[in-house]
């Protein structure tokens, strides 16, 4: 059994030795070094990369309800001062996964202690949430299946909202999202003859306005849920005066409320793009990068985590409309079908994530287990020893 201090200084540890997507190796060496003492039914290590699985199982049968947390840092430098800052140059836990661990960690102590009732729970930590890969590699991984959740729950602390406060929603809860990549290519020539040349320069910029467009356009054709486009990032040719540009770059985050949107946006944008790049006579070619599917709470998922709230009297709220930030968590609601994911304010003054000087706040760490504990008693029951 952990204590509300021994847990803020895991959380502080944590916080003092971030690891990059997908090279989370001590961290999850010092997560399953906790785990050790709770005697957990099953161990899976590695899952996914550096993933974790703890299971506990009920005496009687009954749901598999898996509770996910991340174990990866941002590639921020930290500004705080405090005496547990990073220590790590260049990285730092500035979207407060340290504090998911934490709370994800507290279930276990508990869960050590008392069993649940019927079926399973498992607590997983994946790796690489923040390039949206980590959930798809716990998941494709063979040993997943036998973990096989028929309920998946989460939460994301969300500066903004009063502290300790949930939010929450059926539907929709993290817009799917992706960066796409355009290639661009004709042919340089020497600056004093580009007729001799083929120039991206025209096509690149009709791209950018044409791209800018289609979520109005996208929105006449009566898709379901919002949609935006932001481009990010472009390049043309390379610095030499003496030299017209033969290739081109423009990156766009594409961003859509439900999944069907999003594949949507990537058609007509794929669309747009090529019909430009012809009438320029250029080739063109397409990437994709850290793709997020929507995160889509179940109805029941979200009525479990209303639940738990009224009954730990934790205030809540009912979003009207999806967050605009993505979440790889979908992957796990995809395959379970019932659950959710839900926001825990931490504090309406609070840095915003990913900010150099965000961090967790310690008091989330209760709340939050209190919450997941009262979902795992609706779904596995609780054999309270204590």
């Amino acid at each position: 059994m952990l204590n509300l201090n021994e847990l803020i200084t895991l959380r502080k540890a944590l916080h003092q030795n971030p690891e990059l997507s997908n090279q989370e190796q001590e961290t999850a060496a010092r997560i399953l070094n906790v785990f050790q003492t709770f005697s957990a039914d099953e161990t899976y290590t590695d899952l996914g990369g550096t993933g974790l699985a703890f299971v506990f199982n009920g005496s009687e049968s009954g749901p598999t309800t898996l509770i996910r947390s991340e174990l990866d840092a941002l590639p921020i430098e930290e500004i705080n001062t405090f005496a547990y800052r990073s220590k790590v140059k260049g990285v730092s836990h500035k979207c407060g996964h340290d504090g998911h661990m934490s709370i994800v960690t507290s279930l276990g102590a508990e869960l050590s202690k008392n069993r649940p009732q019927r079926g399973r729970v498992i607590l997983c930590f994946q790796p690489a949430e923040e390039t949206g890969l980590g959930a798809i590699q716990v998941v494709n991984d063979v040993r997943f299946a036998s973990l096989n959740p028929d309920y998946a729950f989460a939460l994301h602390n969300f500066p903004g909202l009063a502290l300790g406060k949930v939010a929450v929603r059926a539907g929709t809860f993290n817009c799917a999202s992706r960066g796409m990549i355009i290639h661009l290519k004709g042919k340089t020539s020497h600056a004093a003859h580009p007729e001799n040349g083929v120039s991206p320069a025209n096509a690149m910029c009709k791209i950018i306005q044409g791209l800018g467009e289609l979520p109005s356009t996208i929105a006449d054709q009566e898709i379901q849920g919002r949609n935006w486009l932001t481009v990010i990032h472009a390049k043309l040719g390379e610095i030499a005066f003496g030299t017209a540009p033969g290739e081109a770059v423009v990156m766009v985050t594409l961003r859509s409320e439900t999944n069907e949107g999003m594949q949507t946006l990537i058609e007509q944008a794929e669309t747009c793009s090529h019909l430009i790049a012809n009438k320029e006579n250029l080739s063109i070619a397409f990437e994709y990068a850290d793709v997020f599917q929507a995160s889509v709470n179940s109805q029941q998922g979200c009525d479990l985590v209303v639940n738990a709230c009224q009954t730990t009297q934790t205030p809540f709220l009912l979003l009207e409309e999806p967050m605009r930030w993505s979440e790889d968590f979908g992957q796990f609601t995809a395959t379970a079908n019932e659950g959710a994911m839900f926001a825990l304010g931490s504090g309406e003054t609070s840095p915003q994530l990913h900010n150099p000087d965000y961090d967790f706040p310690d008091k989330l760490i209760p709340i939050g287990r209190d919450i997941f504990l009262n979902i795992i008693r609706q779904l596995n029951g609780i054999r309270d020893k204590s």
